[in-house]
C-alpha cells in the first residue's frame, strides 16, 4: 500500500465548513478502485494546515484512476474553493514500523 499524502491550506474561519466538505466527498475517495482508506489531520501549530492521507493499492490507482475520474472533478468542485494555496501532493510508503 501507497499513501497519497496532500498538504492543504485554507482559511482557518472556514475550517468546519472545509472539514464538513471533505467528509462529504469520503465516498467519492471509497467507492475508487484501489482506496483502501482517507483520513484528514490538521495541524496544531497552524489551524489553517491540513493533511489529507489516502491509502492506495497502487501510485498509478491514485494519478491515473483516481485523478482520470469524474469522482476526482467532483473533490477538486467540493473541496478546491477552500485552498487558499496550492495543494502539495507526495507518495510514500511504509518501510518500518518500530511499535
Amino acid at each position: 500500500m501507497i499513501f497519497e499524502i496532500a498538504h492543504l491550506t485554507i482559511d482557518p474561519a472556514q475550517a468546519p465548513a472545509f472539514e464538513d466538505a471533505v467528509a462529504g466527498c469520503a465516498p467519492l475517495f471509497k467507492d475508487a478502485p484501489g482506496c483502501r482508506s482517507m483520513r484528514l489531520e490538521r495541524e496544531i501549530e497552524d489551524e489553517g494546515r491540513y493533511r489529507l492521507v489516502v491509502g492506495w493499492d497502487t501510485v498509478d490507482d491514485h494519478m491515473t484512476g483516481f485523478r482520470g475520474s469524474p469522482a476526482f472533478g467532483q473533490w477538486r468542485a467540493t473541496a478546491g474553493p477552500f485552498f487558499t494555496a496550492p495543494p502539495h501532493v507526495v507518495h510514500s510508503r511504509i518501510v518500518a514500523v518500530q511499535f
